[in-house]
């Protein structure tokens, strides 16, 4: 067989296991056919313009002697280059992971804060311990020397430092810098190590307004001046959260129809919602359309939103530093249990809760719109009671 001339389509045998294999002219490769416990196996070795006939049959040969000891040569080929990977990985340390991870995934995060969050815990609890180390060598030892201490007294944040490592190591192993199981992992194994978090976590609620205060509230915010009573205002009126608020767009709103649709990227669930406005909500959109922003509530800035926490300095000037904006929500789910009649569903839905029951869920197609927007009139005319707007 002349190798250089060999064109046609084929597998041509050389002897003793080895094979020319030529897809197209372009494309001649050595394969390497063996029998092993009965079952037949085939090895690329490598293509013809990397190896010369004779560099082929030495392979071929050492391929042979494995079989000849009942070692299967592809198993071996793996084995071997696995171990020159975690050679290589001795150099990634856990910081590397982390970081090449949250650039992997960061276009993926509703908002670049979240990146921020990740890089500042891990840099706050798990550097210290373990960042300059390879990742190979994190171990349950070093992941609870982070948690541990923190696990008591800082229950929410060990559980966000807990989470972080374990998808960071998850990466690491997928990538080939790491082997063997998830230090990090909470089911089966830190669970063992750790009480439970229900029995170690006090559980702290948004400080919230009795509903029974929020119209003498309410008459007060429309007293003060600026965006941020307004985007407050509206805040309270549609239950909604702090950042969807302050995030809104224009292209959001649709006054005609009294609607405001959040898209799914900037709802905690990832589901697009459908916001019922009062008229008074109407009123502040009109009142802040003339602005000619781009945001519905803007900052300081052209083109840059409200700070997420203009809302809370206006409670502190208020004389309010005992509440929260997302209290708020508090405050209508209370009113909304105690004194109406609105099925639970609803005042789920209008709060952009997930629905936990799958079945439930799967039932439940439609977003009760038109019973949210019953919902959120009354709630309106019941925060207007204690005075009109200005």
């Amino acid at each position: 067989m002349v190798v250089s001339r060999t064109r046609e389509p084929g597998l041509y045998a050389d002897g003793g296991g080895l094979y020319l294999q030529v897809t197209h002219a372009d494309a001649r490769s050595w394969i390497f056919r063996f029998m092993l416990n009965g079952r037949a196996r085939s090895m690329g070795l490598g293509s013809l313009h990397t190896l010369t006939l004779a560099e082929a049959r030495n392979k071929a040969t050492e391929c042979r002697k494995l079989c000849l000891d009942g070692i299967d040569p592809i198993e071996a080929r793996q084995r071997v280059r696995s171990a020159a990977q975690l050679d290589a990985a001795k150099a990634m340390t856990f910081d590397a992971c982390a970081e090449a991870y949250i650039e992997a995934h960061k276009k993926g995060w509703r908002n670049a804060k979240h990146g921020d969050q990740w890089r500042n815990t891990l840099a706050t609890y798990a550097s210290p311990v373990f960042g300059p180390l390879p990742v190979q060598s994190v171990d349950t030892g070093l992941v609870m020397r982070v948690i541990e201490p923190i696990w008591g007294d800082k229950t929410e944040t060990a559980t966000r430092v807990r989470g972080r490592i374990e998808s960071v190591l998850d990466w690491a192993a997928t990538r080939g810098y790491r082997q063997g199981e998830n230090p990090a992992r909470w089911r089966g194994h830190l669970q063992n190590l750790l009480p439970k978090r229900s029995k170690v976590q006090r559980v702290e609620h948004h400080a919230a307004l009795p509903f029974v205060k929020i119209g003498e509230f309410v008459a007060s915010l429309r007293q003060q001046n600026g965006t941020s009573p307004l985007a407050l205002e509206f805040t309270i009126l549609t239950a909604a959260r702090t950042g969807e608020v302050i995030g809104a767009t224009w292209d959001e709103m649709d006054l005609a129809e009294r609607a405001w649709t959040v898209p799914a990227e900037r709802m905690k669930g990832c589901r697009e919602h459908r916001v019922p406005l009062c008229d008074r909500s109407v009123e502040i959109l009109e009142h802040l359309r003339a602005h000619g922003d781009r945001y519905v509530f803007p900052g300081g800035k052209r083109g840059k939103a409200l700070s997420n926490m203009a809302m809370l300095e206006l409670l502190k000037r208020m004389g309010r530093p005992d509440l929260t904006t997302h209290g708020f929500r508090s405050t209508f789910r209370d009113w909304a249990a105690e004194t109406t009649r609105f099925p639970s569903e609803v005042v789920e839905m209008a709060l952009a809760h997930i629905i936990e029951n799958k079945v439930e869920a799967a039932y439940r197609r439609g977003d009760l719109f038109q019973k949210r927007r019953e919902l959120m009139d009354a709630w309106a005319a019941f925060v207007s009671r204690a005075g009109p707007a200005p």
